[in-house]
């Protein structure tokens, strides 16, 4: 694939993006309005972007072109996790000098290659550009080729350098790699008429594992994931799937886009946070088959979950009744959380739209009600504006944002990426339900939230002098 600005173009006006606001009737094939602005790699680059995308294809090995501080760019703080083999979360680099950029560096990722591929024997090899080498004009594709057919081992060129957007552009040039090197490769060992690929999850702290057995419960096979805990080989045959479930399709909408027009895979768009979310996205699958041996199955699955999780939730329900949130993330978390969290009593009277569709912020309104507060930009003045404004108990947001709960003086909890507990499906909605509580209720807060020794003899010293002066 080469890098080139109508590539770039191509990426970012995705007719199927979620941010298309026309999904039905006059306009909607019009392309989702995403443009790329200075300062958009700001809070996470293309290469950043790239890497979060494939990394989590668990037996590959991921080599950074560039210099060493690339190589530890930011994985290490996100909880993606294997069931398997753990080469991704080595990190390889090629480490180049001022000598390399003078002068070149494909000799020296040749031979990190051959290292690489000698010592630890990969299904698999991602190359990743970065700003450096992409500057200096090295050629990886080339170099990626010629290594291939060296060590009979798959060579993937990821041409994503920092400086071409943002984290979400850097997500669908990852995409693009894999359409344009894997997806398609080989054959399973078999098919099914129910086989699913789930697209844009990656298993952040282990939430497919209480996904994934729901799913084949309930009568679906899924083939691949794209990419959270996958193989190589499954994202080979990707292209044999029945149907693509997205789960983040900001992220990987092209990866479906492009599927749905080479191998013929519909698509459709789905959250798993939330009861509610979670039963959709079941009925929603077997909807598409329809078959209704399979209907009926998924009805009796959610029916049997859901009188689990009443049973489960019960504590939690009493304990979070009528506790005030401020939900700061984004994309379909910002509606899907807020509906968790009402189902757990908790009344939601903020959340952010940054990275809202029109379609989700109609949800949000429906959510909040008339008095919710809708937050475009989330500085951290603002939110301590709203929090205090609100008298709100808790902020859920990013991780990044914990300090200015500590400022507030409020207990805070993470729900992106950099988080440790699985809050997708049924098992998630009760961790979610505990890390709540647990926060809430934790006894720290009341002793922050009391004036300090030297606070308290300030007060009574100048009421002493207030009284002394009458």
């Amino acid at each position: 694939m080469k890098l080139t600005k109508g590539k770039i173009n191509e990426l970012l006006t995705q007719p199927g993006c979620e941010h298309n606001h026309k999904k039905e009737g006059e306009g909607k094939n019009k392309s989702c309005t995403q443009q790329a602005q200075p300062g958009s790699a700001q809070g996470g680059c293309a290469f950043d972007g790239a890497s979060i995308a494939l990394v989590p294809i668990t037996d590959a090995a991921h080599l950074v072109h560039g210099s060493i501080a690339c190589s530890g760019n930011t994985w290490g703080s996100r909880g993606s996790l294997s069931s398997g083999p753990n080469t991704y979360k080595m990190g390889f680099t090629t480490d180049l000098s001022e000598n390399d950029v003078i002068f070149g560096g494909e000799k020296k990722l040749y031979q990190a290659i051959g290292q690489l591929i000698t010592r630890y024997h990969p299904a698999a090899v991602f190359v990743y550009s970065t700003c450096v080498t992409a500057l200096i004009g090295d050629d990886l594709d080339a170099v990626c080729k010629a290594a291939s057919n060296k060590f009979e081992t798959p060579i993937v060129p990821v041409h994503a350098p920092g400086f071409v957007g943002s984290k979400n552009l850097g997500n669908r040039l990852g995409g693009e790699a894999l359409l344009d090197y894997v997806v398609g490769t080989r054959e399973p060992e078999y098919t099914t008429p129910y086989d699913i690929n789930l697209i844009g999850e990656y298993n952040i702290a282990g939430e497919m594992w209480g996904v994934i057995p729901l799913l084949e419960k309930a009568g679906f096979r899924v083939l691949s994931k794209i990419t959270g805990d996958a193989r190589y080989n499954e994202v080979c045959y990707a292209h044999r799937a029945k149907l693509n479930v997205m789960i983040c399709s900001k992220a990987l909408i092209n990866m479906a886009t492009a599927m749905k027009e080479r191998y013929d895979i519909p698509f459709i768009e789905e959250s798993f946070y939330g009861v509610a979310d979670m039963n959709r996205c079941l009925r929603n699958i077997a909807a598409f088959f329809g078959d209704a041996a399979l209907q009926e199955r998924v009805e009796n699955l959610i029916e049997e979950q859901t009188l689990k999780l009443d049973i489960a939730l019960a504590p939690y329900r009493q304990r979070l009744e009528g506790k005030r949130m401020v939900l700061y993330t984004g994309g379909v978390k910002s509606w899907s959380i807020v509906s968790a969290a009402q189902d757990l009593g908790i009344e939601v009277v903020a959340t952010s739209t940054k990275k809202s569709t029109e379609e989700d912020k109609a949800r949000i309104k429906q959510l909040l009600g008339q008095d919710g507060i809708m937050l475009e930009k989330g500085s951290p003045e603002e939110l301590l504006r709203v929090i205090e404004k609100t008298k709100a108990d808790l902020l859920v947001a990013g991780g990044r944002n914990q300090y200015t709960a500590l400022k507030a003086r409020i207990p805070f909890l993470d729900v992106n990426q950099e988080r440790h507990h699985p809050y997708a499906g049924y098992v998630g909605m009760v961790e979610m339900a505990r890390e709540l509580d647990e926060a809430v209720h934790s006894p720290i807060w009341r002793q922050v939230r009391q004036a300090a020794p030297w606070e308290i003899w300030q007060q009574e010293h100048e009421s002493l002098l207030h009284l002394e002066a009458e």
